[in-house]
């Protein structure tokens, strides 16, 4: 090995050293400026490249002040290695939605609920849970047959700004919707879905919890909306169904059987907790006065969370909000009915991380760094919705992770420049753990498109396979079934067994058929003669 010239600064061999920790993907990016460790690969590349340094330096000098240089200059370079092994984290950013809508039509307008009109704060995924959706019998038929009003009316508003719905499900008035930005999409997979009855005895589903699982970015996460029974003396009847509901969700594999199994569970809804103890008159003091602290201690969730191991586990930010039932309609007055029910904050958002230091440790390992952490950034009511006797209360959070699959499975792009009077082709490669199937199709999207089955074409991959190499295949896309209208789009890979849409190319343009391009040129010209008309013959109407 050759010898450090004295007179060479020392950062600059550290600094060469830590070139091989870069390389984080452009795509992933971290909203936390913390420091965390540096993970388990990182340490032992520095510490390679640490052995070398000491083996220079003792060819150099056995001076104290180089040896202090040494000293320095390693505890800087592994804070600078921790900076970037924190960089390669993904930080999602949910937004999460419960409120009990009372069988109410959508609002006009969601725009504060969901955190629209604030800026550089972009949700990375929104899960809305409603409970009591309008589930008579003519409605309930109606949303069994077609998309029901609420999720009709939450793609409306998220599909121009790029959210995918990725899940869906509905249990009479219990309804769980989840979204996702597009590039993200082709990374939540694994997606499974149950319900559980809890009203009358099990049999009626008035009650009771509705889940979807995922495996986001290889983490797996689980989202229960839930209604529990009301009335102050239900208290231990609701912490029942909570558990019946967790012992009753069972999911395929072995991985992941049940709910808790998950690296992140949300447990929200109306969950029906009452404050105990204190009169009408002192509560509605406390809240008149924004003293919310005094009621905490008294509220049924919180005193069961020190009773029940299950409840221990699980995390919520403080309630500094007015408690959200029960209002008069289209009002802030708390109930003026005679029965005058005490408020409460019935509606409420948790969540559990699993213990992966105690899982670690009973294995008889020990994690340098958690797999996945979550953080709470905003925990509040919304006010100005009246549709309902309840507020609506949402949670933002982030959840910071390292992407286990950084790619997707499918990468696919249309070749050559498109135009609706030609068939086009479309090139696609896997990844080598991808289950390919028989039912696996291409669809051709608008960029706007609102759920995996909401293209305008489609076509099977290996029915219309037209060539096959060994990093790639091409399928051919009949231009009879092209939108004549051109515009722009984008392509994606649906997979039969996965069940979701495994990879989505950028979007790209069609040309429009050329007949129609001829009449819109026509048209265009007889428009700009009447406008001359109008010009020179006022008033004109047409």
């Amino acid at each position: 090995m050759a010898s450090l010239q004295p007179e060479e600064p020392l950062q600059d061999l550290l600094s060469i050293s830590l070139l091989d920790l870069e390389g984080t993907p452009s795509a992933l990016r971290s909203r936390s400026a913390s420091v965390s460790s540096t993970g388990s690969s990182g340490r032992l590349q520095l510490r390679q490249r640490v052995a070398q340094l000491m083996a220079c330096v003792e060819d150099v000098s056995s001076d104290d002040e180089i040896h202090e240089e040494v000293s320095r200059t390693i505890d800087e370079a592994f804070l600078i290695c921790g900076k970037m092994q924190k960089q390669k984290l993904l930080g999602i950013r949910l937004h999460l939605v419960t409120w009990n809508v009372g069988t109410a039509s959508p609002p006009p307008d969601v725009t504060s609920l969901l955190q629209l009109n604030v800026q550089d704060q972009e949700m990375d995924m929104y899960v809305i849970g409603l409970q009591e959706v309008n589930s008579k019998i003519v409605n309930f038929l109606s949303d069994m047959a077609f998309d029901d009003p609420w999720s009709i009316f939450f793609m409306n508003v998220l599909s121009p700004l790029r959210y995918v719905k990725v899940s869906s499900i509905r249990m009479q008035g219990l309804l769980l919707l989840v979204f996702a930005k597009q590039p993200h999409v082709p990374f939540i997979r694994d997606i499974q879905s149950q319900f559980t009855r809890t009203g009358l005895y099990g049999y009626w589903g008035n009650k009771g919890g509705v889940t979807t699982r995922m495996s986001v970015y290889g983490h797996t996460i689980c989202f229960l909306n839930c209604h529990l029974p009301a009335h102050m003396e239900n208290a231990g009847q609701r912490l029942d169904d909570f558990e019946r509901i967790l012992e009753m969700q069972q999911f395929e594999g072995e991985k992941i059987p049940n709910v808790l199994d998950h690296d992140v569970l949300f447990w929200f809804g109306d969950l029906n907790f009452r404050i105990e103890d204190y009169g009408l008159h002192f509560i509605r003091e406390s809240i008149n006065n924004s003293r919310f602290s005094l009621l905490w201690e008294k509220d049924q969730l919180n005193i069961a969370k020190k009773k029940e191991p299950i409840l221990q586990e699980f995390m919520e930010g403080p309630l500094k909000f007015k408690p959200t039932y029960k209002f008069d309609l289209y009002s802030n007055d708390y109930d003026t009915s005679g029965k005058k029910r005490k408020p409460a904050w019935t509606d409420r958002i948790l969540w559990r991380v699993k213990h992966l230091l105690q899982l670690a440790s009973e294995a008889g390992e020990m994690p340098e760094e958690e797999a996945i952490s979550v953080s709470l950034h905003s925990y509040i009511s919304h006010m100005s919705y009246g549709i309902s006797d309840h507020k609506p209360v949402t949670g933002t959070f982030v959840l910071e992770m390292k992407p286990l699959p950084p790619v997707p499975l499918v990468r696919l792009h249309p070749v050559g420049n498109w135009d609706a009077e030609q068939d086009a082709t479309v090139r696609y490669s896997t990844a080598p753990e991808f289950p390919s199937s028989a039912w696996d199709w291409i669809g051709l999207y608008k960029v706007t498109f609102k759920h995996a089955n909401d293209y305008l074409m489609y076509a099977w991959v290996q029915d219309n396979e037209i060539s096959s190499e060994e990093d790639a295949k091409q399928v051919y896309l009949s231009a009879e079934e092209l939108p004549a209208t051109g515009g722009e789009f984008l392509l994606g890979y649906y997979s039969n067994t996965m069940q979701s849409l495994v990879g989505i190319s950028q979007p790209f343009q069609i040309q429009p058929r050329r007949m129609l391009a001829e009449k819109d040129l026509a048209w265009d010209g007889v428009s700009r003669m009447q406008e001359q008309l109008c010009d020179e013959k006022p008033p004109c109407d047409f």
